[in-house]
């Protein structure tokens, strides 16, 4: 495990065009560590901070350092990206986790989602696309790999969570911010949500926060979820 190489300074330092997003990445393969390192290094606005090549050295640099992304394969040795991922998110509040993973990896990525996770990605995506959905999830929306979407979510939905059910509620929920929530369930993004329902895209940015807050959600991944777990959006629709 590499320490910080950075203040620690949970708010990150502020580069030539707006705040640096602090990351830490965790991957039992150094190559892939590697190659991700040196694209962030030319990468105005992403500043490596420390690296971990198991689950529990990257929560424990997720203690440390408190980075604003920790890029997360599942399969390490020892603690597995999932518990790591559930431990960071449950602990380090500020800290999103972006997980690496293969579309064939289902399982280990329904458990990630129950963790906590932010975002997903495939391996095998362009390292630059990897490092745009880094600076996507640290803005503080979710984002998952185009190629996993529909058929993970809804695959996700399907397999109900036993320690969460007969809790999930819309209760508080306006019928507006129903409509919106549904439209973030069949993937449209704000822009799309604000033409769909006739309202300005700051109006659906409000909406999308009082859902966060009113739903206990971490990002828009987690909307997502809710939105099929409640019926509001089903895999045919």
């Amino acid at each position: 495990m590499t320490g910080p190489t950075s203040s620690t300074n949970p708010v990150g330092p502020t580069g030539p065009t707006g705040p640096v997003v602090r990351v830490v990445l965790a991957d039992d393969q150094p190559l892939v560590r590697a190659g991700l390192r040196v694209l962030m290094a030319d990468t105005p606005g992403l500043e490596v901070v420390g690296e971990a090549g198991t689950g529990a050295e990257a929560v424990q640099l997720a203690r440390d350092i408190r980075p604003d992304v920790v890029v997360m394969d599942i399969r390490m040795p020892g603690m597995d990206g999932i518990e790591a991922t559930r431990l960071i998110t449950a602990e380090v509040a500020a800290t999103r986790v972006l997980v690496l993973t293969t579309f064939d990896d289902d399982d280990y990525v329904y458990g990630a989602l129950r963790a906590g996770a932010s975002g997903f990605l495939v391996k095998d995506m362009a390292l630059e696309a990897i490092l745009d959905a880094i600076q996507v999830v640290a803005a503080g929306d979710g984002l998952i790999a185009p190629s996993v979407t529909r058929r993970l979510i809804a695959e996700f939905a399907a397999r109900p969570d036993p320690s969460s059910r007969g809790r999930r509620t819309l209760d508080g929920i306006t019928d507006r911010e129903c409509e919106v929530l549904t439209l973030i369930g069949r993937g449209f993004s704000n822009g799309e949500i604000a033409a769909e329902l006739v309202i300005t895209v700051a109006t659906v940015k409000a909406h999308v926060a009082r859902l966060f807050t009113k739903l206990d959600s971490r990002d828009r991944v987690q909307l997502v979820i809710i939105a099929y777990e409640v019926g509001l959006v089903s895999p045919s629709r």
